[in-house]
């Protein structure tokens, strides 16, 4: 994520504020500009983006924001941004608690939308592919009173409520045997499938099989595969192919782990850039220590690139959260048939970049 500064008070701004806490100013968040702007108020619900020029028109704030779940700006005419626009399903907020609950779920899916449009990657919403576009449903139930269960469905990315407790993601987290979960995890795994839907199943049997090559055949039996993975979790080697536990059950939920843990590096880089972070550990000879990142990792840096900034700044701030007694930041190795593959996820991406 970028840094912020508020164009009346050159504050310094974070993605998720709603005004600045310097000079007071309402603040947007315009996706098209990758820019969180100080807004004048002008009457009638539109605001006036402080020094973005004349070529935007007064723009209204997401009619989200009417519940602190969105301070993002929307198209002219639109009464929701781009990324409320995907929300098919939204928590019942006359249940006490759930605009809290569905506020955390903003939160994660905005920073994915960041990098999703940053990324400049294709996006179909459910009038434009009604079969298989993409929107969101947050929900605690199925219509039949069967708990929700996070996942994805021909484009219908679900995301069950209960994930927005910590305790309870804590717990499902230990019993599971993850090194991770948490919200923005689960948006950036479960767009995943849906990108494989997109950019390998729809892009033609060239690209299918190029996929299929490192990932493996996705045509084995998925829900087999699920229950053969929970009968007989493979032995201690699989971290040597997979960039998770639960990548092995089946090539989907390998490419969509991998796709996760790719939007993991590129938003982080950023972050390291945007702060011009740079690693310089005296002595070290191996593993190397050293790196500056220089460049945009969303459009600039190359595979290699990434890498050579993306473990060092790993083995840092592992570090530090040891310093401070808790778990690693990144809690996972990084192999070169996990780099491989992390590979064609990043070649994916830089080929699939529409305006």
């Amino acid at each position: 994520m970028k840094l912020f500064f508020c164009q009346s008070c050159e504050q310094v701004l974070f993605f998720e504020n709603t005004a600045c806490e310097r000079c007071g100013h309402t603040l947007g968040y315009l996706p098209h500009d990758t820019e969180l702007y100080a807004l004048d108020a002008m009457g009638d619900g539109l605001w006036r983006p402080l020094g973005a020029g004349i070529h935007h028109s007064p723009r209204s704030l997401c009619a989200n924001n009417a519940h602190s779940a969105c301070n993002w700006l929307a198209e002219p005419g639109q009464a929701y941004c781009i990324a409320c626009s995907f929300n098919r399903t939204i928590p019942n907020l006359s249940v006490s608690g759930n605009i809290a609950r569905w506020q955390k779920l903003e939160v994660a899916k905005h920073r994915l939308f960041y990098t999703l449009l940053r990324l400049g990657l294709p996006m179909y919403n459910r009038h434009q592919d009604p079969a298989n576009g993409l929107a969101f449903d947050f929900l605690d139930s199925l219509p039949d009173g069967t708990p929700a269960m996070t996942g994805h469905m021909n484009g219908i990315i679900t995301i069950a409520m209960n994930e927005t407790d910590d305790a309870q993601r804590e717990k499902m987290r230990q019993e599971m045997g993850e090194y991770y979960r948490t919200l923005l995890g689960h948006f950036r795994h479960e767009i995943g499938h849906y990108y494989w839907n997109v950019l390998i199943r729809d892009a033609g049997p060239v690209r299918l099989e190029a996929c299929r090559a490192v990932f493996g055949d996705d045509r084995q039996d998925y829900a087999a595969s699920l229950q053969a993975h929970y009968n007989a979790p493979p032995g201690p080697d699989w971290r040597g192919h997979y960039v998770s536990h639960y990548a092995t059950s089946h090539p989907w939920e390998d490419f969509a782990e991998t796709w996760a843990h790719y939007l993991h590096i590129i938003s982080t880089l950023e972050t390291a850039w945007a702060y011009r972070i740079s690693i310089d550990a005296a002595g070290a000879h191996a593993p190397p220590l050293s790196t500056s990142i220089q460049r945009d990792p969303y459009t600039e840096m190359s595979f290699d690139e990434i890498t050579q900034g993306w473990l060092p700044l790993t083995y840092a701030v592992n570090s530090l959260n040891r310093s401070m007694g808790l778990p690693d930041f990144y809690p996972f190795v990084l192999t070169p048939e996990i780099l491989r593959k992390l590979s064609f996820i990043h070649d994916l991406v830089r080929a699939s970049r529409v305006d």
